[in-house]
């Protein structure tokens, strides 16, 4: 058995039943402690528009959102909805939908304890994340390295060069022309660009940029169910049907069982919105919030707006297009995911591929961005504030690699280490859950306003890193 071979099996283990069982009992055990939070995504989405200036923190609750949402809706919205309904049917979708009504608690809650146990920098800026949560919350440091190490590390896979993989594939897909050395450096540029000016212009970018690919890519979908509007009802009963009988009893799906619905559209699900990852709030830690409900409930916006509605919105198109020509289901039976919402767009004559093809190049694009500032936080944590420059190189290098490298074990390994890193986030989650009832409480009704008056404390040598024993000590 070759090391890929071993990397696919362990990674099919993780984001088997052993990750889905953890992170759905999850969402909904910090539903029932948030006491439903989801009654109050209306309220958040209206909170996410408006400025807190007076606050600490580096950027805005919207910037803050549209950051971590620049790393969520991404490929796994147009090629992981398609792929769920490959592998586990129609059925797969209406599982992935309700991880995202339930994992909006979940997103809740680990953005509020990141809040709740930021510190601040030397230099004033805002650094927080699970690492500190388990540092500060459990005194259990050991796991928060773990999880920065988890993190730092599967940033260059599943954020960076399975992201710029996909942007060349798709460019030499539609222009064979191109070389994809060119599509590599090009992209590497513009990546420089952005980055070189750290989180401030990473957050310009993305709140220029999140909106509009997905505006863009809503309205194409928008477009293909009004072309299929005969077929709308019929997907939508054989969506909840087969979730629950695991076979399609119309448009000769190929659905495998209740069990495969519930696994791929819990797994596709998961993948997707990154509730329970820990991902999202290493970046709303930087917002400016005057207490870590607020930017909690901000944060939460983002899972509702990623799977509750795009993902869902692209599973209705899928679905309603394979009703509507039965011979997509050859490319159903392969199991190609990119290809069937290939073949979905295809129905908008000239511009269905061009709006897929630039919905899926801003989505890499946005993807690249998010996770590079999650990967530098986490390694910040570990080594320190020099890294950056480095890891800014290396982040840039990996973005041209991954346009010309075959990235088959890539891919699995950097799967499989972004189910790992959901470990300890989780065990954060579960153990702070008091804390997060409780400032749930604290700040209700008209208390969301309320300034928390507890001082966040200064970090001292943060810049060294907590594995630069030495230098911490002196």
């Amino acid at each position: 058995m070759t090391f890929g071979e071993i990397i696919g099996k362990i990674d099919g283990f993780v984001w088997g039943w052993p990750l889905i069982i953890m992170l759905v009992g999850t969402h909904l055990f910090m539903t029932f402690r948030t006491g439903f939070i989801q009654k109050d995504i209306f309220k958040a989405i209206k909170m996410s528009f408006e400025k807190d200036p007076d606050a600490e923190g580096d950027v805005s609750q919207f910037g803050a959102l549209t950051t971590a949402l620049s790393s969520t809706i991404g490929t796994g919205n147009i090629i992981g909805v398609g792929t769920a309904i490959a592998m586990g049917g129609p059925g797969a979708v209406l599982w992935m939908w309700l991880t995202g009504i339930f994992g909006i608690a979940t997103k809740y809650s680990e953005t509020l304890i990141a809040l709740k146990y930021r510190v601040k920098s030397e230099d004033g800026s805002m650094i927080g994340g699970a690492m500190y949560a388990l540092e500060r919350g459990k005194n259990w440091k050991w796991l928060g390295i773990i999880f920065a190490l988890l993190a730092a590390v599967c940033a260059f896979g599943i954020g960076c060069m399975v992201q710029s993989n996909a942007v060349m594939t798709n460019v030499t897909g539609t222009f064979p022309s191109v070389d994809p050395i060119v599509v590599g450096v090009v992209l590497a540029i513009l990546i420089a660009l952005v980055i070189i000016g750290g989180i401030q212009s990473i957050t310009r970018v993305s709140e220029a940029l999140v909106p509009f690919m997905a505006i863009f890519y809503f309205l194409g979908c928008l477009v293909i169910l009004f072309m299929n509007g005969h077929y709308v009802g019929e997907a939508v009963s054989l969506i909840i049907s087969s979730a629950f009988t695991g076979k399609a009893a119309v448009g000769g799906f190929v659905g495998g069982g209740v069990a495969a619905a519930l696994r791929y559209g819990f797994a596709r699900g998961l993948f997707s919105n990154e509730s329970g990852m820990g991902s999202a709030p290493l970046v709303a830690s930087a917002a400016q919030s005057r207490n870590p409900k607020r930017q909690a409930m901000v944060s939460m916006t983002g899972t509702f707006w990623d799977t509750v509605v795009i993902c869902l919105m692209t599973g209705l198109v899928l679905t309603s297009s394979i009703l509507k020509f039965p011979e997509m289901q050859e490319i159903v039976k392969m199991q190609q995911g990119g290809a069937l919402t290939n073949a979905a767009f295809a129905q908008i004559p000239i511009l269905g591929k061009p709006i897929l093809l630039v919905g899926l190049i801003t989505f890499a694009f946005s993807t690249i961005l998010g996770w590079y500032y999650y990967g530098e936080r986490c390694a910040v944590y570990l080594i320190g504030e020099k890294v950056i420059p480095v890891y800014k190189v290396l982040w840039v290098l990996g973005v041209f690699v991954g346009c010309i490298a075959e990235l088959n074990t890539l891919w699995d390994l950097a799967d499989l280490l972004n189910g790992l890193m959901a470990v300890p986030n989780i065990i954060a989650v579960l153990a702070l859950s008091g804390v997060i009832a409780a400032e749930t409480k604290k700040y209700a009704g008209a208390h969301i306003t309320d300034r928390d008056e507890t001082p966040i404390p200064t970090i001292k040598n943060a810049n060294a890193g907590v594995l630069n024993k030495k230098a911490q000590q002196q």
